[in-house]
């Protein structure tokens, strides 16, 4: 069984390309940048809502990811942009510690919380902000670091404010939920189905 310090660690090694955040206003808080995966000129952009508490997630996550990564993403017809939507305290908390890992490392440590997400997520015989801990220690988080993000309210406030925000503006209401072209399709889609809608919002 591969371990969750190897899951991590090799996750990291082979980190993507990642745009780096822009868009935001001078002296807003660089964690809340955007966290993306593939070419910034890639022609299609698919908006993810997720938590890191759904199973759902999860599942495309390991799934359908590696798939969509390869002849999708690493082939520049799209670009994969997160979209935090916690659908519990937990799930907010590994959101926060997330965004405050560098820009360069959000995606590997979003996949490796997913892989492992039985165990610091829904084991009720741990501290789960303590398993988070654990996980983001590994991804190079010093425990200071760690600590004034989990009780950042700034941070908190303005990613459940986002949240708020898709479910009224874009009627986001579940997970995982993916905005393509200003459709939302709700659900866990598969590979085949995730094809063929970047396929038609590219033509």
């Amino acid at each position: 069984m591969i371990t969750t310090r190897r899951i991590l660690l090799s996750a990291l090694a082979a980190t993507p390309f990642v745009v780096p955040a822009r868009g935001y206003a001078q002296g807003a808080d660089p964690r809340l940048g955007e966290r993306s995966v593939g070419n910034a000129d890639a022609k299609v952009v698919v908006e993810e809502w997720f938590s890191l508490t759904c199973s759902h997630c999860a599942h495309f996550a390991m799934t359908v990811y590696p798939q969509v990564k390869k002849e999708l993403i690493d082939t520049g017809k799209c670009r994969l942009v997160y979209k935090d939507f916690p659908l519990d305290q937990i799930a907010l908390t590994a959101a926060m510690v997330a965004r405050a890992l560098p820009a360069d490392r959000y995606s590997a440590f979003i996949g490796a919380l997913f892989a492992s997400q039985d165990r610091w997520a829904f084991n009720r015989q741990v501290n789960n902000t303590e398993e988070i801990w654990k996980m983001a220690a590994l991804a190079g988080m010093n425990r200071a670091t760690f600590d004034a993000t989990v009780a950042d309210t700034k941070l908190r406030t303005a990613i459940l404010e986002a949240q708020q925000e898709a479910n009224k503006k874009l009627q986001v209401n579940s997970t995982p939920s993916f905005i393509i072209k200003g459709q939302m399709y709700a659900g866990a889609l598969s590979f085949e189905r995730f094809a063929e809608l970047v396929n038609a919002a590219a033509s």
